[in-house]
């Protein structure tokens, strides 16, 4: 089996790689076009940013496997490999202290405008009364969107220059709130009112798309700051900026809609003037993962998803395998003879009925084994007949699976 790396990887997880009994191409330059051309015979694909489309995967007929080294796996057609029996994993949180140190970073840097600041001393400038001129953050609210890893890690930070941190989640709750020590809202629109300073840590989907809408932005009270190193597209940006410079909001951004690809060229520099509202917008070029830990720890989860299937047949983090809808368990202990669990299988053909997992146990011994099947349908006492008429079955079990909400 060959395993491809389309993105750069820290040189230890390549270096971890190698030493699996697999053949690793390390291309980091591949992009998504070229991708498709490199596809066949490869069994295991790791990517960063570079994009996994239909195309690419429709063209992998080895492939078992994708790896999206980082949390999100917006960049990979999940819908694509799924159709295919392809499994897609991730490596969820492993960026998350880096990402919370960008946001506080931000916000600092806001409130005291450093850039501007270091920008002046850089042109020879002293203007120390023009910066002396800063609010401060102890005692402010800040709302936390979203209480995922990067969430939680921006809450425990937060808390620690005396902030005061308020969550809002889909599945966030008020109980789940005192026990992190921290306030609750009930909504989206509820968290904006209550906050002087505002971020957001949600994976981008139907339903979060544009959730910090118009509406929302204008419930923010003015002069607050507004965090945003999760997706541009959670935001209305447009509202945002017009905020910004109508109401003196102060914007710290890591994301954008119209990021440059294969380009150095930024092409909306004008958003990061100053404004006369005393509005500021400050942003980095999507590096809130970009620290030697975090792409470390990225890495090597990487290698721990990758070594477990090779090792073990199961795929941590894995994001397009759901909770089957069987019905039913059929419990066959058996002895570990070859065809009796072929035989099984073949009665459970005849009668039509659909398998949705299996797994089987051998014992101590190699003597015999136990199979638990989960099927969608109820066997007839006809079709347990059948199973239990092998001589090599020694007992049949059926339960009924509860149905979970």
């Amino acid at each position: 089996m060959r395993l491809l790396i389309a993105d750069k990887l820290h040189p230890r997880a390549v270096e971890e790689l190698r030493a699996l009994p697999i053949e690793v191409v390390y291309e980091p330059e591949l992009t998504r076009e070229s991708l498709e051309k490199r596809m066949q015979g490869i069994g295991i694909l790791v990517v960063r940013s570079t994009e996994v489309t239909s195309a690419a995967i429709g063209a992998a007929k080895d492939l078992n496997l994708i790896v999206r080294a980082g949390a999100e796996f917006d960049t990979i057609d999940v819908r694509a490999a799924s159709q295919h029996g392809i499994y897609v994993a991730n490596c969820p949180g492993r960026n998350a202290s880096a990402a919370a140190e960008l946001v506080l970073g931000l916000v600092v840097s806001l409130d005291r405008r450093i850039p501007d600041a270091v920008a002046s001393m850089r042109a020879g400038k002293w203007e120390r009364q023009e910066y002396s001129k800063a609010e401060g953050l102890h005692g402010k609210s800040m709302g936390v969107a979203g209480l995922g890893a990067i969430g939680r890690e921006v809450a425990v930070r937060a808390r620690a220059f005396g902030l005061n941190v308020i969550g809002w989640g889909r599945s966030f709750t008020p109980a789940r709130a005192t026990e992190m020590g921290i306030g609750y809202a009930g909504s989206m629109m509820e968290l904006a009112s209550r906050s002087q300073i505002l971020t957001v840590h949600l994976a981008l989907n139907d339903r979060t798309r544009q959730i910090v809408s118009r509406a929302v932005i204008d419930a923010l009270p003015d002069r607050a700051i507004v965090i945003n190193t999760a997706r541009a597209d959670l935001m209305d940006y447009p509202a945002l900026f017009a905020a910004v410079e109508k109401r003196g909001l102060r914007v710290g951004l890591d994301v954008y809609a119209d990021e440059p690809k294969g380009t150095r060229v930024y092409p909306a520099p004008e958003r990061f003037r100053p404004y006369p509202s005393g509005g500021l917008v400050y942003g980095t070029p999507h590096v809130s993962a970009a620290t030697d830990q975090a792409q470390l720890s990225i890495a090597t989860e990487t290698v721990r998803v990758i070594r477990s299937f090779l090792l073990e047949g199961s795929v941590p983090n894995v994001v397009n395998v759901s909770s089957t809808a069987s019905r039913f368990q059929l419990v066959i202990r058996m002895m570990d003879k070859v065809g009796t669990f072929a035989n099984v299988l073949g009665v459970l053909k005849r009668h039509g009925i659909n398998l949705e997992e299996v797994t089987n146990t051998i014992f101590d011994g190699g003597g015999a084994a136990c199979a638990k099947l989960r099927l969608q349908s109820r066997p007839t006492e006809a079709c347990l007949a059948e199973i239990r008429a092998f001589d090599e079955v020694l007992q049949v079990g059926l339960v009924t699976l509860p149905i979970l909400a």
